[in-house]
């Protein structure tokens, strides 16, 4: 019988874990190894950044859902990879350290059959000079603590302006090669729409600041949108919506060192500048775990294993931006050096970004990194999940589910502001996420129809709905699998 086990708890591993306990029969066993105590919808992290919901609203305990289910559950840390097991150990192993418990301390060798990299990304703060939640009046809402403190940060700001004291807000991207641009600019929107409710609007200004080298960028090249009857750029229409609230942005900024109230960044041009701040939510840059990999001989293999993330089948030939291809995306999420390991989600190595990287006259890398969060993470998720179970059920290699992201579609909703009869979204659909411009060479890459923007009260609702309808699917609630991913 089989033993798969999945590296992660987040929405790539727990997606991936509820397919195959559900479709695999009990004598296979389902092992998830997670540090974390909590499952976490991370997209509803922005209403707890701004008050609006409070974060026990979005998460839930691992172990009494993973114990009613039948999945193994270990809270602990991966620390190296022996896809070869070593020398007292035949079977392939991940070695393993418990966070907490009466083993809190204690290394194990997990063995497995099939092992799903699902750990995601590191959140590399430390990339950043004084780039710390919650010091230096930075926060972040990367993690539901996280959100917390932005809150706790924001309310005092608010506080403070309505005793009369003008403040200024700073949010955006912390890093040079930050992604999750997305998470930043909704958050933005939100925030804006607070202090209107607060009625302290006047009193602050706000700024955007971002690695993007234009507005709608979001690590995606931009996208040309179908928006009502009109055809739109993604800048264009982000541009308007700043406009319209007020919002100031500075673009392909780098940011790189944060002091108590300011942020010094590089800009394209290379000139060296800072902005001032009250508060201030900058997303860090993403980076792999720093694992390490062994032979059986305990030799280092880490170069099979890992590009900072996990090496998959995706065509890592280093070539000039004008010859990057959809085709050089992976669609299996398979390593090549050891068929039974997969990474789905943020944990694979993207072949190269997807915005045209730029550099500044410093020779500063000042660029997006490719976006893999969210609807995409549970896709692939899912499908490295039933090629497992196929191939277990036949009894061979079995890869006939695939999907990259340059066939795969997604949709992001943003939030701009929460409420019922008076909040708002911004949603935007695109296909493909990696721009295919030879199928597509007259649209930016993409398939207009399939890539569109909307503003308004629907957006909101739409967002209200998938966060309750995600965590009921988190928790495997009846017929949870009718959702899609």
């Amino acid at each position: 019988m089989s033993k798969i086990v999945i590296l992660g708890a987040g929405i790539s591993g727990h997606v991936a874990a509820s397919h195959l306990r559900r479709k695999l029969s009990k004598d296979h066993e389902v092992v998830v190894v997670s540090p974390n105590t909590n499952y976490q919808w991370i997209p509803s992290n922005i209403w707890v950044g701004i008050g609006r919901m409070k974060s026990k609203k979005i998460l839930f305990p691992l172990a009494p859902l993973y114990k009613k289910k039948g999945i193994g559950y270990k809270q602990a840390k991966a620390i190296s990879f022996f896809p070869e097991g070593d020398k007292t150990e035949e079977k392939p192993y991940v070695l393993s350290e418990y966070v907490a418990g009466a083993n809190k301390g204690q290394q194990e060798k997990i063995t497995y059959d099939y092992l799903i990299n699902a750990t995601g990304p590191k959140l590399n703060f430390e990339a950043t000079e004084g780039l710390i939640p919650g010091q230096n009046k930075t926060y972040s809402v990367c993690t539901y603590t996280h959100a917390d403190h932005a809150w706790e940060g924001l309310n005092e700001v608010i506080q403070q302006m309505k005793a009369g004291k003008k403040m200024k807000i700073l949010i955006g991207t912390g890093h040079a090669k930050s992604t999750c641009q997305g998470a930043a600019f909704e958050y933005i929107l939100n925030v804006e729409q607070e202090l209107r409710k607060h009625k302290v609007r006047e009193m602050a200004e706000i700024t955007w600041i971002s690695n993007e080298y234009q507005l709608g960028d979001f690590g995606m090249d931009g996208m040309l949108l179908s928006y009502g009857s009109m055809t739109m750029k993604s800048h264009e229409m982000v541009e308007m919506i700043f406009e319209d609230r007020d919002i100031k942005w500075i673009l392909g900024a780098g940011v790189n060192k944060i002091e108590d109230g300011i942020a010094h960044y590089e800009n394209l041009e290379g000139e060296y500048k800072t902005e001032t701040y009250d508060f201030a939510m900058l997303i860090p840059s993403f980076s792999g775990h720093g694992f390490k990999a062994y032979d059986r001989n305990e030799n280092d293999i880490t170069e099979k294993l890992f590009k900072g993330f996990m090496i998959v089948d995706a065509d890592y030939t280093p070539k000039p931006y004008e010859e990057w291809s959809v085709k050089d995306w992976p669609e299996t999420y398979q390593n090549p050096s050891y068929k039974n390991i997969f990474a789905p989600g943020i944990a694979f190595a993207p072949p190269h970004a997807i915005s045209k990287p730029r550099t500044s006259k410093n020779g500063t890398v000042i660029s997006p990194a490719p976006p893999r969060t969210g609807m995409p993470s549970g896709i692939t998720a899912k499908l490295v999940a039933d090629n497992i179970i196929d191939s277990i059920k036949s009894g061979k290699e079995s890869l006939t589910h695939k999907g990259s992201l340059g066939n795969m579609g997604a949709a992001c909703i943003a939030s701009a502001g929460y409420g019922m009869t008076k909040g708002s979204g911004v949603s935007i659909t695109t296909y493909p996420i990696v721009p295919d411009y030879e199928k597509y060479p007259k649209t930016q890459g993409r398939q207009l129809g399939k890539t569109f923007g909307e503003i308004g009260l629907a957006g909101h609702w739409l967002k209200l709905a998938l966060h309750y309808a995600f965590i009921y699917k988190a928790k495997m609630r009846p017929f949870w699998w009718l959702i899609p991913e």
